[in-house]
């Protein structure tokens, strides 16, 4: 993102979906053979006017991405214009996308295919040293916020509001249920996965709440310095001691004068992406202009108070118990006891709509996630409290038909 740009004026959202069988829901590493057919040799990124379609780490998953910051208007439908687009050209392999977080039964010992394309050298270099064929590396799909800031002021408001609201957004977005055709322990699988997947280096992904680092040059002291030097003996060469190795929950991006929200798990189609990441701004909006809390209050928020409402969220997802009162002060929240996370969702929505009449229908689908429960339970829900392989693959085919359609995945299946 440009520096030019200021706090809240533009945004980035990317979105990343699996490719699969249209058959057996198998995934399908044919990422290269969809960006070739676009653009006529094996290129990592093509452009297609308002988004860019590009490559990930593995091959059966792509990435729809905004070509550039830009406002909130129509994105939806773009995304959704893409999606149908995509499987148009999959269709030819008889594959197509799916939505959520990680397949249901992928085993990424024996089906990961890294991207061998461009950039090869830095995904070789990921696999030489943490091995990405596991779950956190290769059966991931997420959505990505950037937001930008210019300078140190506004990089620090920033970053202490992204910090306070990086705990719950698992309860919002949990849609990673099934791992290995199995409930998994937590609603939010991917993140767990997540956490522990650069156990070799633990300080890639650090605890995953950014340190309070509220400059460029504190956060190159508390985060950046320390892990290049983490790293340098396992990457002589350099080749992965840039910013982007930083894996935390929110990532500062100094280069392109943005901050990275790395924590969503994808939804089932753009339009509940897009609500949950336009009701995330409007919360930072909010959180920035000392709404419920001063910036004082909201940078002196440690990690290790937030990291137990994180793991909380990744367990229980919009069920999570929250009992820190403190912390619910911050954002306006008087509470005698324990709240639930959906609970506290609902309140900062019903906050961003009372001075945003305008968020009325693009927040309709995050409304809809209070009401009927994160896509987690709503997956768990219609698989029944047994998940057999033909249930899930029943779900999860119907989760395709909601990607097509830019729908939601509300009610039972029949």
């Amino acid at each position: 993102m440009s520096q030019a740009l200021r706090l809240f004026e533009a945004f980035g959202v990317e979105l990343e979906y699996m490719l699969v069988d249209r058959d057996t829901l198998a995934v399908r590493p044919i990422t290269d053979e969809i960006l070739k057919a676009v653009a006529g040799s094996y290129e990592s990124e093509i452009e297609r006017g308002v988004l860019c379609w590009s490559n990930e780490l593995v091959l059966h998953v792509i990435e729809l991405k905004t070509n550039g910051p830009m406002g909130f208007a129509d994105l939806s439908r773009s995304f959704a214009d893409d999606v149908r687009e995509i499987n148009k050209l999959a269709g030819a392999h008889n594959a197509m996308l799916m939505p959520s977080a990680m397949h249901p039964w992928m085993n990424p010992k024996t089906e990961s295919k890294l991207w061998p394309h461009e950039y090869s050298p830095v995904y070789e270099s990921f696999d030489r040293i943490f091995g990405c064929e596991g779950h956190g590396w290769s059966n991931l799909q997420s959505t990505h916020l950037n937001l930008p800031f210019n300078g140190d002021e506004e990089f620090g408001r920033l970053h202490a509001a992204i910090r306070l609201i990086l705990p719950i957004l698992p309860a919002i977005a949990a849609s990673s249920p099934i791992v290995e055709g199995a409930f998994a322990p937590q609603f939010d699988a991917r993140l767990e996965f997540y956490r522990h997947n650069a156990r070799k280096l633990p300080l890639v992904s650090g605890r995953v709440i950014p340190e309070p680092a509220y400059t460029a040059q504190a956060y190159d002291e508390m985060i950046f310095q320390p892990l290049y030097r983490a790293i340098a003996p396992h990457d002589p060469e350099g080749i992965l001691q840039f910013e982007w190795l930083n894996a935390r929950g929110a990532i500062a991006r100094f280069d392109r004068g943005a901050i990275e929200i790395r924590l969503l798990d994808v939804q089932e189609c753009p339009a509940a992406d897009l609500a949950i990441v336009q009701l995330i701004v409007a919360v930072l909006e909010d959180l920035v202009s000392e709404r419920w809390s001063n910036f004082e209050q909201q940078a002196a928020a440690s990690v290790g108070a937030l990291e137990p409402i994180l793991l909380s969220c990744i367990e229980d997802a919009d069920e999570a118990a929250i009992n820190d009162t403190a912390y619910l002060k911050l954002f306006g929240y008087q509470s005698g006891g324990p709240v639930a996370a959906a609970a506290l969702w609902r309140h900062l929505c019903n906050m961003a709509l009372e001075s945003r009449p305008q968020l009325v229908e693009p927040l309709r689908p995050a409304r809809e996630i209070f009401r009927h429960g994160c896509l987690s339970r709503r997956i768990r829900r219609a698989v029944g409290p047994q998940p057999t392989r033909e249930r899930i693959a029943k779900v999860y085919r119907r989760l395709c038909d909601c990607l097509a359609n830019n729908e939601m995945f509300i009610g039972p299946l029949v």
